[in-house]
């Protein structure tokens, strides 16, 4: 097989799986414009579903959303609001906690350090139901349950997986970069804020748009913790509208509300996808 032979193959192979990736959110996107009974005979199994609505139902989407909110419009755009500062704080908090602590293993030797990182990477094996109950009692001792406070907070002490990553990529930085810092005066947290951090993009792209999308769609947390319509993020809205209007009459406004919320994810990923894939090809790599 020659070279043009082996490039169509790969493309054709490529391409394939693209669709096979996308098909489903197409097939979302367009029951979502159909009327109530097209929808309703596509998701029912007694209609086929075209590749665009011969009347595309826009209205659907406004809708969808004023039908998510307890109050019209404000109940979406509280939880939407609710998530945008959830999510964003909890970005902002792992990728600074988690790339000082991986900076930390990476280039400050101390007794025990190893044993420590062991013990550290030995909490990745810990599922989160384990924690889960001891967490919401101590949050409930400290006054947090139906607050954004359990969600957020927690962010700020490192995660396990990230750390290991900011650890293996920092290790592959020149040790002379941080030894020349150091002739200059430079104290740690400078060191890493000022050199460190500018250079571990590929793994922060990384950090972030796994942890944006994982808190944009986390819903036992919220569950847990949040009881009040007030404090409800897009995933309890979109749980309770799902039981709400559940039926297949209502499974046109349901796929609406679901691309809404996939939106933020969608373009994230989109922008970020460069120093993504990066990050994914460098992170891993032994230091």
């Amino acid at each position: 097989m020659n070279r043009a032979t082996s490039r169509v193959v790969q493309y054709t192979l490529l391409v394939g799986g693209a669709l096979i990736m996308l098909a489903p959110l197409w097939w979302m996107f367009v029951v979502s414009l159909q009327t109530p009974e097209r929808a309703a005979a596509a998701v029912g199994g007694t209609g086929g579903v075209a590749l665009w609505p011969a009347s595309p139902q826009w209205m659907n989407y406004p809708q969808a959303l004023r039908e998510m909110g307890s109050v019209q419009w404000q109940g979406f755009l509280n939880a939407f609001a609710n998530s945008i500062v959830v999510t964003t704080l909890v970005v902002i908090g792992t990728v600074l906690s988690s790339s000082l602590v991986g900076f930390a293993f990476a280039r400050i030797r101390f007794r025990g350090s190893r044993a420590l990182f062991i013990i550290m990477l030995g909490t990745m094996m810990l599922p989160g139901q384990v924690t889960l109950i001891p967490l919401f009692i101590l949050f409930r001792h400290l006054g947090w349950i139906d607050s954004l406070l359990p969600l957020i907070v927690p962010a700020f002490f490192g995660n396990a997986f990230f750390i290991f990553m900011y650890r293996q990529f920092i290790a592959q930085i020149p040790e002379s970069l941080v030894e020349a810092a150091k002739v200059d005066g430079h104290s740690l947290v400078a060191i890493w804020w000022k050199i460190i951090l500018p250079l571990c993009k590929p793994v922060t792209a990384i950090c972030a748009v796994f942890t944006f999308i994982y808190v944009w769609n986390d819903f036992m947390g919220p569950l847990v913790y949040l009881h009040s319509d007030e404090q409800a993020t897009l995933a309890v809205a979109l749980n309770s509208f799902r039981n709400q209007y559940g039926g297949l009459e209502d499974v046109h406004l349901l796929m609406a509300a679901s691309l809404v919320t996939m939106v933020p994810c969608i373009v994230l990923f989109v922008a970020a996808q460069r120093q993504f894939i990066e990050g994914l090809a460098r992170g891993g790599v032994k230091g």
